[in-house]
Formats: structure tokens, sequence, C-alpha cells
């Protein structure tokens, strides 16, 4: 049975799937003040909050049960990300449940910029009849700058055209050829600035977007332009921005968001040219019911099936992705638990290469689960994806990832190396269609081995019987081998043995395989038949 603590206030219907599943206990308890959720966090398996609760490192302490954070809307900013990630706690939100509602605010506060509506029925609600002092300007044929086309952007920009405006769109990951689909112009933030008549932003409050919008960037705009923000409070400084009201640079703003809230700045939330809201971007019934809905049933399959869909400490790739790499995230796993075996010791520096086709590919959850399988021989069930990268800076490790589109003999190939000291262990490893999984490399010794439960790595001698003599051995204590690979760098040289073997073997046989003349040593390898939580 799984706790669920429901910190703010959210729809119920969009709980609904919590609320009638048997295995899950739902307490909705919104409101509560930083010390009294200290003392109960601990109960709870996952908390579902909105932009009310501040889930901070302090509370995130006293959380030893907690799984899952979800947050039902869009942002993260009222959570400690970091705090969380290296608890191993996985941060969920609803990226796309909430995108019409916003969209639509923009909308409604761009038009209300526009046309003074506010300001209007203010006046008129009071007995005057002012129509000359309201007099406002159209959106056909002017210019809007989209800083941020995302989700919500895009879609803005989708309804803004239907206005006749000409769209300016700024964003990292915006094409010329998206922009062209779109029927927009891919523009630079400084020429949203001399261009736009208007200026709406959809991005999110990273440390680049903090005061994006400040005194050096107002001064570039066009005079007399009008700014919308209905997306986080901290991207436009409020102060530079009450200051460009002032002189007539900005003629006007519409602002649901503000660097702190509730927001205190009376000087903003009065000028006689903003246009304020109470942080309403998601505030409609259809939104809170699909931002509850779609967290409700992530956290669902979370703890059910192990499936992640929109965790925002999980790189996030698609279900058809998923569905391809999964064979090398499997493989990441086999790889990682047999190079920390062998390197015995826990390492000080990980480095891994990616070849072939699988450089083109976003390999970062086959990065984490190799970390995982590294370092859960020495952490246990402290480790998992989401704070495996965390702890191994932790533990003071280096890590080097890279990617090089030659083939090395294969269509794609990992190549993992630990390091401890001058100590090194090498694994590299490939699927062959047809035939799988197959460690191609250990220690620098050419291999082809397939990864099963139970294997046996042996350095010798390359001497005449060496082979039959381990085969022998094995056999006088009912060991059953299922192949044997053997590798070597110069005839009469050093040289390696791999096997698989039917069952584990104990001390007692690696001690009578050391003692064969010309056997350095002999080492059992495990790899545990352990699943990998799903990221679609």
């Amino acid at each position: 049975m799984y706790k669920v603590l429901v910190a703010d206030a959210i729809s119920d219907t969009g709980l609904k799937a919590l609320y009638d599943h048997p295995n899950y206990v739902v307490d909705k308890n919104p409101g509560l003040a930083p010390d009294a959720l200290k003392e109960i966090i601990k109960e709870y398996d996952a908390l579902i909050v909105r932009s009310q609760t501040q889930v901070t490192a302090d509370i995130l302490e006293h959380a030893s049960n907690l799984r899952v954070i979800a947050r039902a809307g869009v942002g993260v900013d009222n959570i400690d990300v970091n705090a969380a990630t290296k608890k191993g706690i996985i941060v969920i939100n609803a990226p796309g449940a909430n995108t019409i509602s916003a969209a639509e605010l923009t909308m409604a506060m761009m038009l209300s910029l526009a046309r003074n509506i506010p300001h209007a029925h203010a006046s008129t609600s009071a007995g005057k009849w002012e129509r000359n002092n309201f007099k406002g300007v159209e959106l056909y044929e002017k210019t809007l700058g989209v800083i941020g086309m995302g989700k919500i952007g895009s879609e803005v920009a989708k309804r803004a055209k239907s206005f006749g405006m000409n769209i300016l769109g700024y964003d990292p990951y915006l094409t010329e050829d998206r922009a062209g689909e779109m029927g927009i112009t891919k523009a630079s933030l400084d020429e949203i600035a001399a261009e736009a008549d208007f200026i709406t932003i959809h991005t999110p409050l990273i440390k680049e977007t903090r005061g994006l919008v400040n005194d050096d960037y107002l001064a570039k705009t066009k005079k007399g332009v009008r700014i919308i923000n209905c997306a986080r409070g901290g991207i436009i400084d409020e102060a530079a921005l009450v200051r460009a009201l002032n002189s007539g640079q900005v003629a006007g703003a519409a602002l649901d968001v503000y660097e702190t809230e509730p927001s205190t700045n009376t000087e903003l939330l009065s000028h006689p040219n903003v246009v304020v809201t109470p942080h309403l971007g998601a505030s409609t019934v259809e939104a809170q019911e699909k931002v509850a809905h779609e967290v409700s049933e992530e956290i669902i399959e979370i703890f059910e099936t192990q499936t992640i869909r929109s965790a925002v400490n999980m790189p996030h790739v698609s279900g058809e992705t998923h569905k391809k790499l999964q064979p090398y995230i499997d493989l990441g796993d086999q790889m990682g638990a047999l190079a920390i075996q062998l390197l015995k010791e826990a390492p000080d520096k990980v480095e891994i290469t990616y070849y072939g086709q699988l450089s083109k590919e976003n390999t970062e959850l086959i990065t984490r689960t190799i970390v995982k399988s590294i370092l859960a021989q020495h952490l246990g069930d402290a480790v998992n994806l989401i704070n495996a990268q965390h702890l191994l800076k932790d533990q003071g490790v280096t890590s080097n990832v890279s990617k090089n589109p030659k083939s090395k003999g294969f269509a794609s190939y990992i190549e993992l190396t630990l390091y401890r000291g001058e100590a090194k262990a090498n694994i590299g490893a490939t699927l062959l269609n047809g035939y799988g999984a197959r460690i191609v490399k250990m220690n620098d010794y050419r291999v082809d081995v397939r990864p099963e439960p139970f294997l046996l790595y042996i350095k010798h001698h390359d001497i005449p019987g060496m082979v039959g003599r381990v085969g022998s051995m094995l056999g006088d204590y009912d060991v059953n081998i299922g192949t044997m690979q053997v590798g070597r760098s110069v005839i009469g040289g050093e040289a390696v043995m791999v096997l698989t073997l039917d069952k584990a073997v104990e001390p007692e046989v690696i001690n009578a395989l050391t003692a064969i003349k010309g056997l350095e040593y002999a080492q059992f390898l495990e790899l545990t038949d352990e699943k990998i939580p799903v990221h679609n």
C-alpha cells in the first residue's frame, strides 16, 4: 500500500485514478506550514503539489520514504530538484496538460493590454464614461515576438497568426525549417527587441533566463512595446520594467507571474499601464483536471510498472527511441556490473565511449544505467537512475562520456573503462543482429562472450593444455561449462579465458584453479537480472 500526500488544492476529479486504486491511500491536506509538512512527510511515498507548497532541501531531509514528487503543472521552481535527485526521488510534472490554458490566457492578456479592458471596466463600473481615456491598438499587422517556442509559445504563435500578426520566434532549438512550417520568422533576441510591437515570454526560469528582460534589453526594444509574461516570474527584472514603463519605453505590460508570489510590488501592481492577474495560467477547470489526472496516472505507472514518462530529473526519450535503445540499456547494466567486479574496488575515474550509429542517439539513459550499475556494487539500493550521476560526483569520481562516429568494427559499440590509480578494468560490448548482446573486449583482450548470469574470468599464460586443465578442474567440482572463449595478445604470452557456467562457483573452486601452473588468477563474475525502470 502506497501513501500519497496532496499538499495543495488539486482537482478531486483529476485525482480519481489514485482514489479508486486499491494500492493507494490519498491524504489531501492543502496549506501545510513547512514545519507541519516536515513532521508528516516521512509517512508518504509520493507528494503532489502545485505552486504554493515549497518543497525545500530541508523538508526533503525528513522524507525518508518519499520516492516521487509530482508537480501538477509545468514549472518545478518550487521544488528543490537537485536535493530530490541526490536523495533518489523522482520529480515529475505535467508538461502538456495546461498548454491550451496558458496559451489562451496569454492571448487574453494581450488583448486586454491592447484594448485597456481591465481599466476601462473599472472606470465604467464606477459610473464613469471615459471613452477617450482608453483608446487602444489593434493586433492586426503588428509584430509579435515570442521568446520561447516550446508547446505554449507555439500555441500562442498559432493563435496570434489568426489575428493577422507577424510572428518572430526565438528559441535555442528553433530551426529555420520548423519556423517555416509554422509560418513564422526565426529571430534572435535582439531582432525581437528591435522589431516587435508586442513581446510574449514562454521560457522556463533557469540560470540563463533569470533577469533576461532587464534594463539593457528593454533599452533595445522598440519604443512603445507591450510585454506579456505568463511564463515564470524572475524572467523579467521588475524594477527595470517599472523604470521602462515610467519612461514610456514600454507602453504597457500584462503579467500573470512575479519575482515573488504573492507579489508585494505595489509600484508594479498599481501601475496604470499594467494588467495583472494572480498566476492564473493553469487555472481553468479543464487544465486542473488534466494536470491532476496526468500526474496521478504517472504515479501509478511508476509504482506499478516502473514506467517514467515525465521526470524532470531524468533524460526524456520518445517511446520509439526508448524501444530502440532498451537492448543497449540492458547491455549497459551488464557492462557496469562486469567492469566494477573486474576492478575489484571503487573507481576514481569512469570513461564511457559510444561508437558508430549509437553515437548519434541520446545515450544519457544508457550512461545513467552504466553508472548506476557501477555504484550499486558498493552503494546497493542507495543508488538509482535518478541519483546515480550525483552520487558519482559525491564519491569524488571523475567521469568522461564521449561519442565517436567510427564503427570500431561494429554498427554500434560501447566501451567502458574504470580506473583506480594505476589499475583499470575495461569492457567493450555490442549487439549482434540475430545473436544479441556480446562482450567483445575484456581488459583489452578480444573475446566474444554472451553476458550470462555466471561467468568465470581467468588470466593465464598461453601454454598448451591450459584449456583442458581448466575444464577438467571444473568438472571435478561438478561445474558445467556453457561456453568458453580465449583471448590472447601474442602466441605464448599472456591470455584470458572467459567461460559461461551453469551455476555459481564457491571460493574453493577459485583456489583450486589458481593452483594450476601457469594460471595467474581466476575470478567469478555474476550478473543479476535486475529490472531497469523504463522511461519513454
